[in-house]
């Protein structure tokens, strides 16, 4: 590591008073200080592709008349989380890539960690809300206008909206009271929630169980609610009468079950990582972090550009239009 600064400051005092500009340090890629450069062009690519699918989605959907549904309502509200998660670690990510930047505020740091984490679990929240959309769809379509209103999709925008900021506050609030007394050289080149606590020299039982009931009501909670939406759409399908319809069923519920698997398998890899396998070499928490923040918006695009009819045709239409102008 190249200029590496590790700042120590007394236990008794809060960093929020002290005088010195106070910072933290960012790790890129353990051991591969010296091609950071040439790393730096498959992420921007993968940040290209995220930021150009996802402003796609949502241009079709905004233009197309007959998108205004709420599927392709939450589709449009997945989008502008993976926007968000994208832009919430691009700065730091490619500051430090090309120009070996290292140092953020505190305050920048923890300006991250908000929007970073709140726009994760916005995507938890929103994939969870989906599956009940498929789940009315399927098991009750005669009643879906009914149920789905435009208003109950609204409440249910911004029922996400609250429910990921209320989750992330109070833990952002519990982390800034304490000091950092340690070296402040995080893992990664962001700041993320379970590395920054790492650093802290005080008692942090009360952050724990806090941030074990955000994994019960969130990340453990959102899959299951998910696995018995299935599992009723599977029940409802298995009762129909021809394979055919069956099959048209289980082809529209595809992208979603894939842009589920996408989020939560590396949100579980890098979870188990961090509480279990402490002393893996850096890069193994390095690699599975990245994935995590990086997977869902560079394929959620491609997953529901290729599956759904209708976002697919409008992408063509989109690059067509552009064309003849």
């Amino acid at each position: 590591m190249q200029n590496t600064e590790i700042l120590v400051l007394p236990s008794s005092s809060m960093v929020n008073t002290t005088q010195d500009p106070f910072y933290f340090i960012l790790m890129g890629i353990p051991g591969f200080e010296a091609y950071h450069i040439w790393i730096s062009i498959p992420f921007c690519c993968l940040y290209t592709i995220s930021i150009m699918g996802n402003t796609a989605i949502l241009t079709v959907i905004r233009t197309e008349p007959s998108l205004v549904q709420p599927m392709y309502l939450f589709l449009s509200t997945l989008a502008l989380t993976d926007l968000g998660l994208t832009l919430s670690t691009l700065p730091t990510v490619m500051q430090l890539l090309w120009f070996n930047i290292q140092k953020i505020s505190f305050e920048g740091c923890f300006a991250q960690l908000f929007f970073l984490h709140a726009f994760s679990f916005m995507e938890s929240s929103v994939l969870l809300v989906m599956s009940f959309d498929r789940y009315v769809a399927i098991c009750h379509p005669l009643h879906y206008a009914t149920i789905l209103t435009n208003s109950v999709v609204g409440r249910m925008g911004l029922a996400i909206l609250c429910r990921c900021v209320l989750a992330v506050l109070p833990s952002l609030f519990l982390l800034k009271r304490l000091p950092f007394c340690h070296s402040h050289l995080l893992s990664h080149s962001y700041c993320l929630h379970q590395d920054m606590i790492r650093l802290v020299c005080a008692d942090i039982r009360v952050n724990n169980w806090y941030a074990f009931a955000v994994v019960l009501l969130i990340i453990v909670m959102d899959p299951l609610l998910i696995m018995l939406s299935y599992t009723l759409i599977l029940k409802s399908i298995l009762g129909t009468a021809s394979w055919t319809e069956r099959l048209r069923a289980l082809n529209n519920c595809l992208s979603h079950m894939l842009a589920v698997l996408v989020l939560y398998v590396p949100m579980v890899g890098v979870s188990m990582t961090h509480r279990f396998a402490k002393h893996v070499p850096p890069i193994v928490h390095v690699i599975m972090a990245n994935i995590y923040l990086l997977a869902p918006p560079v394929m959620n695009p491609i997953i529901y550009s290729v599956k759904t009819k209708q976002i697919r045709q409008g992408i063509f239409r989109l690059l067509f239009q552009r064309k003849m102008h």
